[in-house]
């Protein structure tokens, strides 16, 4: 998927990832956004989402318990958002079906895997679930939101209403085949979305194009019929309704954090 930065992007993705990593242990840093979405304009943001392993010893303090990061500003001419989560967070969010947090973990070409990543993805595919459906269908409601008060305005974008149906078909195809796609360009055939290419070509054109006034008529309809598909989805799916080895997930946590103390930080100046 990196392949969709531009010269200036990628440039700019390397200096801003070797200066993070730097600055703390990252298990995986991925592209997102719409660069990974499949409709990435010249202009558009560099949106790198991961997941960093805070030292145990941080958690076990009295000082404030470690949590998200975020960096967000324009280095040259690129505009950098960047958030990586604490582990604990992201494993968290992984057993109740957070699809922000599958998409990073399952992410087969991300900007940086650490060390531990592949036994994570072992362990997370044994825990898909149709807890996804909730979190993709609230995430595709606020998107649907902007794109309605878009359309209140007379402004309605590709890019808002590409954001609602990659959320809905990203989400439908994980719960009919247990696959993580967040793709849009490799899902709107399968699900029969023939609109999505039209939106495409103009988003491309422009990162915050207005779409033409036939197409304030047609919204609506199309974007009901994304909802009806993720929810035909999940009436379809084989995912178990909970996550079935969510011990297994919690347990892997706990021996990560544990080989962090090592024999010799278990006090401190030992």
């Amino acid at each position: 998927m990196s392949d969709a930065m531009t010269a200036a992007q990628r440039e700019v993705a390397d200096a801003v990832l070797a200066e993070e990593l730097a600055k703390r242990e990252t298990l995986v840093v991925s592209l997102c956004g719409a660069h990974a979405y499949g409709f990435a304009s010249r202009d558009s943001d560099l949106d790198l989402k991961g997941v960093w392993i805070a030292p145990t010893r941080a958690l076990l303090g009295l000082g404030p318990q470690p949590g998200a990061v975020d960096r967000q500003e324009f280095v040259g001419e690129v505009e950098v958002d960047l958030t990586v989560n604490e582990l604990g967070q992201a494993v968290s969010g992984l057993i109740k079906g957070n699809g922000n947090m599958l998409e990073r973990i399952l992410d087969p070409a991300p900007l940086h895997a650490g060390e531990g990543l592949d036994e994570l993805r072992e362990l997370v595919r044994r825990n898909l679930s149709k807890r996804s459906h909730a979190h993709y269908r609230g995430f595709a409601h606020s998107q649907r939101k902007a794109v309605d008060r878009a359309a209140d305005k007379g402004a309605p974008t590709a890019k808002k209403v590409l954001y609602v149906l990659r959320t809905t078909l990203t989400g439908a195809h994980l719960l009919e085949t247990g696959e993580v796609v967040p793709d849009l360009s490799a899902l709107w055939q399968r699900y029969g979305f023939d609109e999505v290419p039209e939106l495409i070509e103009v988003k491309r054109e422009a990162e915050r194009g207005v779409l033409p006034p036939a197409w304030a008529a047609k919204i609506p309809a199309l974007l009901d019929r994304a909802f009806a598909r993720l929810d035909l989805a999940l009436e379809r799916s084989g995912l178990p309704d909970q996550a079935p080895a969510a011990d297994a997930l919690e347990d892997w946590l706990i021996a990560r954090r544990i080989a962090d103390l090592g024999p010799v930080k278990t006090a401190r100046g030992s």
